[in-house]
């Protein structure tokens, strides 16, 4: 679908000379003398390579176009992440590092967003929060609930965050997927 320069925005996804690019900056420079430009700065789906493009902004580009489908976690294993299609029911894998650092916050039977282009994934959205178990916490110290600070403690997934210090093992907490900030404990 062609559209023209100036309306892309970051996460649009481009056919830039045969390769899949994610515009992650846009920015429009009107110089003194002159038509304007958009400047775009996008990264190569596959490769991770990073370009920066400038745009007359009334240029037309090949913007392609995502579908998105709910799909179901079902497991891991040393080939890499299982999920089912919840309208086909048609089971795929996915390489772990197209997911992120999120990847690690996966459960079993989860519902996720998956961007596919022509079949193929490009991006999967988990959910903004989950909830897990801390199995390690280090002790409270008396007198140290009186401050803001913040101690180490790893969840049932293995990965490391920093949680209040009432936080003891065994609490169930509520954690951004995003980043494994701790938001707060899990009401069940």
């Amino acid at each position: 679908m062609k559209v023209n320069a100036n309306t892309l925005r970051a996460g649009n996804v481009l056919d830039y000379n045969g390769k899949l690019m994610v515009v992650t900056k846009s920015e429009i420079l009107t110089p003194g003398k002159g038509a304007a430009v958009i400047k775009i700065e996008m990264k190569d789906i596959k490769s991770g390579n990073k370009d920066n493009v400038t745009f007359r902004t009334q240029e037309t580009v090949e913007r392609v176009r995502l579908e998105q489908h709910d799909c179901q976690f079902l497991y891991r294993d040393d080939d890499g992440c299982h999920f089912m299609n919840n309208e086909s029911f048609e089971q795929f894998m996915v390489d772990p590092d197209l997911i992120g650092f999120s990847a690690a916050f996966l459960q079993d039977g989860m519902t996720v967003e998956v961007e596919t282009y022509e079949g193929q994934p490009l991006g999967i959205t988990l959910p903004d929060s989950v909830a897990c178990e801390i199995v390690e916490a280090e002790p409270v110290v008396k007198g140290q609930t009186a401050t803001t600070s913040y101690k180490p403690a790893i969840l049932d997934n293995g990965v490391k965050v920093m949680v209040p210090p009432f936080i003891e093992q065994g609490t169930r907490i509520v954690v951004k997927t995003a980043d494994g900030t701790y938001v707060e404990r899990a009401k069940d």
